[in-house]
């Protein structure tokens, strides 16, 4: 199950303002669909949400996956402020800093494919105000910590070796003081979203299979 938030993609509603409103959510969201146990799996934002969707509904979730996530993520403000504005450059940034160096000059797995174009669309198709509250939901989200130690089952951390928004080496030394992390490790020669454009190894390195997470080696 993959989910868009409120405002977001295919989903109506107002957008929500910050990361425990989003968990609540998706456990409202997990509850109509009649769920009773799930592993939880997300990216940037989304492993926020997930680690906080986790920590506030323990008993739901057998396994925890954070791809690209740091124990806090700071905004610049001037990021902010150009995505409040509505300017092209905010999305921009954020692609430019999201994809590595293979991504800039094409380096899709399917030919006629561009990641960081389709990303910039995308951003840009958003309703306006939809980047700008996320990106402040993130910057002001400093309850990761907390949210870990209520943590019990397995959680595993995938960081890239050249992330630049949730850089790997401050991702991994967080990950050494959290409260259970089961395995985590560095995508070698991976950005930020470089899941986009090799999501089977991505797929992979978290171990979804037919019992749940399972805990394998990053992606190399």
């Amino acid at each position: 199950m993959a989910l868009d938030l409120p405002g977001h993609g295919a989903s109506d509603g107002p957008v929500l303002e910050n990361i425990s409103d989003m968990a609540d959510w998706v456990i409202a969201v997990l509850a109509a669909a009649d769920v009773e146990r799930a592993v939880i799996a997300g990216h940037s934002m989304g492993a926020l949400i997930a680690l906080q969707t986790a920590a506030s509904a323990p008993a739901l979730f057998t396994a925890v996956g954070l791809l690209g996530c740091a124990a806090e993520m700071p905004v610049h403000p001037d990021l902010i402020k150009a995505a409040e504005a509505g300017d092209a450059l905010a999305p921009e940034l954020v692609v430019d800093w999201g994809f590595g160096a293979p991504s800039h000059k094409g380096g899709h797995p399917q030919p006629g494919l561009w990641a960081m174009g389709a990303g910039v669309r995308l951003l840009m198709n958003a309703d306006p105000g939809v980047l700008a509250r996320d990106l402040v939901a993130c910057d002001v989200y400093k309850d990761a910590l907390t949210a870990l130690a209520q943590i019990t089952v397995p959680v595993h951390l995938i960081s890239g070796d050249q992330d630049k928004m949730t850089p790997g080496q401050s991702s991994r030394a967080d990950a050494a003081g959290w409260c259970r992390f089961d395995a985590n490790g560095a995508a070698k020669n991976r950005s930020h979203d470089d899941g986009r454009t090799s999501a089977r190894s991505c797929k992979n390195a978290v171990g979804f299979g037919a019992n749940g997470l399972t805990l394998s080696s990053p992606p190399a």
